[in-house]
């Protein structure tokens, strides 16, 4: 098999690997921030935007419990990233079609919809604790493309799974 883009496949690897360190960088951001917004609540939540405690003792727990699941997600992005990195080293090698692709497809596709059910709780825990007088900006949203993306995502392992057996089936009538 002939490698058509090259470029791509490297630009592809260069940005996942950039990306897994990014994702890395962002869990430990956020850790920091937690870490902060217990030891220096008042200074924290300050420059986060957020009121005095007396205000609105839940703004804060939401806050911290969206930087839990901030920091709960990075392991997840990682499983994302690390299996479309092998995913193209299969593609790079000229041949995809095989049976780990497969398992990494269905894996990608869990971890997408767990991360989902997080951006839905983060979006529901924003919402329970906003106030008029004292609002937690984050503009959350359903999203049918990323609703869409999980299904995609299922129906490609279904499909690398099948034309990895059909592959093999003809190999061994060959």
């Amino acid at each position: 098999m002939s490698n058509s883009y090259p470029d791509a496949l490297k630009l592809s690897r260069i940005a996942l690997n950039a990306l897994v360190g990014l994702n890395f960088a962002v869990g430990v951001l956020i850790s920091f921030m937690l870490i902060g917004s217990i030891v220096a609540e008042t200074w924290t939540m300050t420059a986060l935007g957020a009121a005095h405690p007396g205000r609105a003792p839940a703004l804060y727990l939401g806050m911290r419990l969206i930087m839990v699941l901030g920091i709960a997600a990075v392991p997840l992005a990682h499983v994302v990233l690390t299996r479309l990195l092998a995913i193209v080293e299969t593609v790079r090698r000229g041949d995809p079609f095989v049976a780990e692709n497969a398992d990494r497809l269905q894996s990608i596709a869990w971890t997408v919809l767990a991360l989902e059910v997080i951006h839905v709780a983060v979006g529901a825990i924003a919402r329970a604790v906003s106030t008029t007088a004292v609002p937690l900006h984050i503009d959350w949203n359903f999203s049918v493309a990323r609703s869409l993306a999980v299904l995609l995502l299922f129906v490609l392992a279904r499909v690398f799974e099948h034309g990895t057996r059909m592959r093999e089936e003809l190999q061994a009538t060959v």
